[in-house]
């Protein structure tokens, strides 16, 4: 019996990037790794990058030095339409849904990086353009009922409460398969029940579905509690990186979050 080899190197790598807007440096010579298999925190100060890097990763902003290489492909040479069907999914700190439409709806969205099926095909429901529809519609409704969502599939998510609606964001990044997930404040809006609620279910979607997650939060307890690594960043720079305990216990993390002097 043959059993299947993890590559060792890491699945996304980030070398020496920087951003400027204007005059001011955002992201300055960032590097570090995630491995395959982690949940890797990605902490800091308000100001300290980190949506800009993970805007960086999604290509929704251009870097201006360095690379950002996912399983060996460099990002920087793709077209960010490219991103999705490579296997990065993104959850975003403001909700991106469409309130009118259902949840299942709101889901299915996030299977079009899956199909291949053009508009042409489409419009003339060319044969396999049915069968491809039903096994979006399966794999988004296996996403509701991992997260328990099945049973409000098809209201409307401007009907559903914050916490509900985050849930369903985290469904549709996940239905597009993805082999790292960025999650952009997951935790943020969330009551203290919710929360602990959300960090097991980022350690059994880990698991569950062999995801990489990058992590992005100012919610320090659920970072600790979940990630396997923490990177954190202040005024644009990596100023530590390593387990939990080791980034907690770090000056200048604790002089990011605490003040010059605190101890």
């Amino acid at each position: 019996m043959t059993t299947r080899s993890i590559p060792d190197d890491p699945l996304l790598s980030v070398e020496d990037l920087g951003v400027r807007f204007g005059g001011i440096v955002a992201l300055d010579s960032v590097s570090f790794a995630v491995e395959r298999g982690i949940v890797c925190g990605l902490i800091g100060p308000n100001g300290a990058g980190k949506t800009t890097l993970f805007n960086c990763l999604s290509r929704l902003y251009e870097f201006d030095a360095g690379r950002i290489r996912f399983d060996g492909v460099d990002l920087g040479a793709l077209p960010r339409h490219r991103i999705a069907a490579l296997g990065i999914g993104r959850t975003f700190q403001n909700l991106a849904l469409f309130g009118t439409m259902s949840v299942l709806d709101n889901v299915l969205v996030g299977t079009h990086s899956r199909t291949r099926s053009g508009f042409l095909a489409n419009a003339l429901r060319l044969p396999g353009v049915a069968a491809e529809e039903r096994a979006a519609r399966d794999r988004a409704a296996q996403r509701l009922e991992l997260l328990g969502l099945d049973a409000v599939m098809h209201v409307p998510v401007a009907e559903l409460p914050f916490g509900t609606c985050k849930r369903v964001e985290l469904a549709r990044a996940l239905a597009a398969e993805p082999r790292l997930l960025l999650l952009d404040e997951p935790a943020s809006g969330l009551n203290h029940e919710e929360i602990e609620t959300l960090a097991g279910s980022i350690r059994a979607l880990r698991d569950r579905l062999g995801l990489t997650i990058l992590l992005v939060e100012h919610h320090m307890n659920l970072v600790m509690n979940v990630s396997d690594k923490v990177v954190a960043l202040n005024f644009g720079r990596k100023i530590a990186e390593g387990s939990p305990d080791q980034v907690r216990a770090h000056p200048e993390v604790v002089e990011a979050y605490l003040g010059a002097g605190a101890n």
